[in-house]
């Protein structure tokens, strides 16, 4: 049978649900447990794809191409295994399919209801992570607090799990803040009590309470609140500040998380082996000096909205011994006077990837920038392509160089719809999305870096390289250095000579761990260091 373990939050979000769980996976896992994660997000998106940054931050894309929610990252950076598109479930997704269902006859004439037909479906999208993978333990984060309307059903559908699989095999942990009054000096227990009260309230009694708190927690309060909300003393788990999150895994241990969490859900709980994660620590302890990179963004007031770009620089920085320090630069701004006096101190300078024109001449003046300067650059899906564009702005002559994203009257539209995606096509689901095989040159930094001639890469985006430029562009200096086998398809291109420039259409951070850092995160880092 299988194990169940769900994540629950109380009282106010950004707990840090999504890095308890992640936590949780890779402790569960150093005792030799294969563990799977998902995240069930209360909201009516069908996924997060069309959702503004600013509203949700990064859309997180795994292997098969689910557009998912950024907590996703955290949990495959954790437990270094690759999830899929039964791993994020929203409500938009639940009614979707329970009406496609209806519509189809599939109900029977039966009146369809909240329960049994929303919570089943929530039940069966939870049973298929156990049947779709050899894990022995699932992990899932619900997504929102208790209390929220939105979220009635999937706490409603979790705890009828607890009951169809039985105590032996479920477990729930409870996420709270413990408040400090500083006036006061004390901590205060209430909130969480109320939360407990609440979750209690819709069946649910929770086995272990992790509590967000900036330091150590004494006795005393541990005592309190075991108490009042019903769980062994040693259930309730401080949740402290540390100055990495890498460091959580070690941090929740010092409480025996992970030991019981074993001991609640009958499990032999095995030699915990650490080795690995605590080699990365050290690599992180031992850091010396620092390199700036520019992060050119269109989202950047929100740093969420590149998670996973800037958790591949950090990585980056780990494997060079060194700290990276990310410049967050707005692309507007460098669409004035001053755009060279901003980028002038910056070790690199990364583009990242994006959807419409707001800001794309700052990305692009970015590009000529480190081109011309050879600043150590690495352009990401769009930040390729306006590379591209530069280029051919700049070195072939083609003063209205553009993408037909942002400028369909263009002669020079060096990034275009291939022929085979002309029409009207709508916004969600329809890009090329999760990972595809590419070919990399010989000779190439690519294959420097990566160390292979063959690569698969996740992929987020609509519009592609226009063949009819490939011979123009490389025949002016700008090498093609990574196709899709057929070579069909560009992936990635270089300047011959510089420090270090590549522009990927792919999305390499998706697969950077703190432990393994992407090739083109470290080598960028390694030529930012050389400047």
């Amino acid at each position: 049978m299988k194990k169940y373990i769900f994540v629950t939050g109380g009282v106010i979000s950004g707990l840090g649900k999504g890095i308890t769980a992640a936590a949780l996976g890779r402790l569960l896992k150093s005792r030799g447990y294969k563990v799977a994660s998902q995240k069930l997000d209360p909201y009516l998106n069908i996924d997060p794809g069309t959702m503004s940054p600013y509203q949700h931050g990064e859309v997180f894309v795994t292997e098969d191409g689910a557009e998912t929610d950024l907590d996703l990252g955290h949990y495959e950076r954790f437990i270094d295994e690759n999830l899929n598109q039964y791993s994020n479930l929203t409500t938009g997704k639940v009614y979707w399919n329970i009406l496609n269902k209806e519509r189809n006859g599939e109900y029977l004439g039966s009146t369809v209801q909240v329960i049994p037909h929303v919570t089943n479906e929530i039940k069966s999208f939870i049973y298929n992570v156990g049947k779709t993978s050899d894990a022995d333990i699932i992990i899932t984060e619900i997504g929102g607090t208790v209390g929220d309307i939105e979220s009635q059903p999937f706490l409603e559908a979790i705890r009828q799990v607890g009951i169809e699989v039985g105590r032996e095999n479920s477990l729930f942990i409870h996420v709270t803040p413990l408040l400090h009054v500083k006036s006061s000096g004390e901590y205060k227990t209430k909130p969480t009590q109320h939360s407990v009260k609440e979750l209690r309230g819709l069946g649910i009694a929770p086995n272990i309470l992790v509590l967000r708190t900036e330091g150590d927690i004494d006795e005393e309060i541990r005592e309190k609140i075991a108490m009042f909300c019903n769980v062994k003393s040693d259930c309730v788990i401080p949740n402290k500040d540390v100055p990495e999150l890498y460091y959580a895994p070690v941090m929740l241990e010092e409480s025996r998380f992970s030991e019981i969490v074993c001991r609640e859900l009958n499990m032999e709980p095995g030699v915990s082996d650490m080795h690995e994660w605590n080699e990365m620590l050290d690599r992180i302890e031992s850091r010396s000096g620092s390199v700036t990179i520019g992060l050119i963004g269109k989202y950047t007031k929100l740093h969420d909205a590149y998670l996973s770009v800037a958790e591949a620089l950090h990585h980056g920085g780990y494997e060079n011994g060194v700290n990276v320090d990310i410049r967050w630069i707005e692309a507007e701004d460098l669409e004035g006077d001053d755009a060279d006096a901003i980028l002038s101190d910056l070790d690199g300078i990364l583009v990242p990837g994006g959807f419409g024109n707001r800001g794309v001449e700052g990305k692009i003046r970015a590009a000529r920038y480190a081109r011309e300067h050879n600043i150590p650059y690495l352009g990401i899906c769009l930040g390729m392509q306006t590379a591209v564009i530069e280029y051919a702005r700049d070195v072939l002559g083609y003063e209205d160089a553009n993408s037909a994203e942002f400028n369909e009257q263009s002669a020079h539209k060096l990034i275009d719809f291939m022929p085979d995606q002309r029409g009207n096509i709508p916004k969600g689901g329809t890009m090329r999305l999760g990972a595809y095989p590419c070919s990399i040159a010989e000779g190439s930094i690519l294959e420097k870096a990566y160390g292979k001639k063959e690569i698969q890469e996740r992929h987020r985006h609509r519009y592609e390289f226009n063949n009819e430029f490939r011979e123009a562009v490389e025949a002016a200096g700008m090498r093609i250095t990574g196709t899709s086998p057929d070579g069909r398809l560009v992936e990635a291109v270089e300047i011959p000579g510089h420090p270090f420039f590549v522009g990927v259409q792919y999305h390499p951070e998706f697969k950077s761990r703190p432990n393994a850092a992407h090739p083109l995160f470290r080598e960028l880092i390694r030529a930012a260091l050389s400047e």
